[in-house]
């Protein structure tokens, strides 16, 4: 058996956006005083399994939605070069999802109905990403979709498995994992513009144009640096906690990327830097973060 096509529709670049926003929500959830490691281990279990899901999802239902052509200029897809069958690929989907659930079981005897609640809504979300009736990345609703589930959610939720609370200091710590994660898939879609916009799927970026989606990339990539400041300035934290700020010096050449260095394929680059960069970013935030002891 040939397990390379499943390791390259897994996606592996694309796996820091599950790891970086459980670092910061366990992170937040320390400095608070209640890091729990089992809670933090099945919060990144489970992330991890419904990114994967994502990816498996968006591989299917590309295909049978004729959104996956010979023009694509992404890594090779799975499902429409013939390497995984439909019907395997809706198995590794159902055994995925099933994992995740299985995962969500323990959260949820931790983390009571709030958690049922957020695991319904993730799975109907992967599935209506690029399936159904109304594909939400087809309907420019991709963005908020990331935003939402693969930051704030992630966050949040993996600081509530553990604390069993909520505030505003972990909403406003969720931010830049929700931009910078949304940033990674600004670029994919910046990058499949002309095809997408062929094959009738409308991504924000088809409907807003290159210009408006690059500088949606570069807010989605800087404004998470404006959101250590806002924690000193109100007082919450020290000055540690501006270590992010040494990761800065990345997003100068992935901006220039997206402003005409880099076109067609070479923006998958792009992508994988700014997959890197949001880890980055979320390892020397949560640092930060450890060095504080936030009183809620």
């Amino acid at each position: 058996m040939n397990i390379q096509p499943w390791i390259d529709v897994i996606r592996p670049k694309t796996l820091p956006a599950a790891v970086a926003p459980v670092l910061v929500g366990s992170a937040l959830a320390f400095s608070a005083g209640y890091f729990n490691p089992l809670p933090a281990l099945a919060a990144f279990i489970g992330a991890l399994l419904l990114q994967i899901a994502v990816n498996l999802a968006n591989d299917y239902f590309d295909f049978v939605n004729g959104v996956d052509t010979d023009e694509r200029l992404g890594p090779q897809r799975a499902t429409a070069s013939g390497l995984i069958s439909l019907k395997k690929m809706r198995i590794a989907i159902a055994v995925v999802i099933l994992l995740a659930v299985l995962d969500g079981v323990y959260l949820v005897i931790v983390g009571g109905i709030p958690i049922i609640i957020i695991g319904i809504l993730s799975i109907i979300s992967l599935l209506a990403y690029s399936g159904g009736p109304y594909p939400l990345a087809s309907h420019g609703l991709g963005d908020l979709f990331v935003f939402i589930f693969f930051g704030f959610v992630a966050v949040c939720g993996t600081y509530y498995v553990q604390s069993l609370s909520l505030n505003w200091i972990v909403v406003l710590g969720s931010l830049p994992s929700a931009m910078q994660i949304t940033a990674i898939l600004v670029v994919n879609n910046y990058r499949d513009i002309e095809t997408d916009e062929k094959s009738g799927k409308r991504t924000l970026a088809v409907k807003i144009g290159k210009k408006a989606t690059r500088i949606e990339y570069v807010l989605m990539l800087l404004l998470p640096y404006t959101v250590p400041f806002i924690f000193i300035i109100t007082g919450r934290a020290n000055w540690f906690l501006l270590l992010p700020l040494l990761s800065m010096p990345m997003t100068i050449p992935l901006i220039r990327q997206l402003y005409g260095l880099y076109e067609g394929q070479e923006l998958n680059k792009t992508l994988g830097g700014t997959a890197k960069l949001s880890l980055i970013f979320s390892i020397l935030f949560s640092i930060g973060v450890l060095s504080v002891r936030f009183s809620f």
